[in-house]
């Protein structure tokens, strides 16, 4: 899976997540950018992407994440192993 497919997907879950179709993650993007991204819903937002990508992250994987793009960059390397 190519670093664009998974924002393509993360792009999806995002928008479902917070019901909104405007909605377009880039690296940079963090919860300061949307919003409705507070505590709660990013507890909602790591299981939908956990649940679509088949994967659990890790608490200290949570809590690292600095924006969207490290998100993908843990996800990537997850597919590639």
């Amino acid at each position: 899976m190519t670093r664009e497919e998974v924002f393509s997907t993360l792009n999806e879950v995002f928008r479902d997540v917070f019901d909104d179709e405007s909605i377009t993650v880039n690296d940079a993007t963090t919860s300061a950018d949307i919003e409705e991204w507070d505590s709660l819903e990013h507890i909602s937002l790591i299981a939908a992407v956990e649940q679509e990508f088949g994967m659990k992250f890790s608490m200290g994987e949570v809590v690292a994440m600095k924006n969207v793009g490290e998100m993908a960059d843990i996800i990537i390397s997850r597919i590639s192993d």
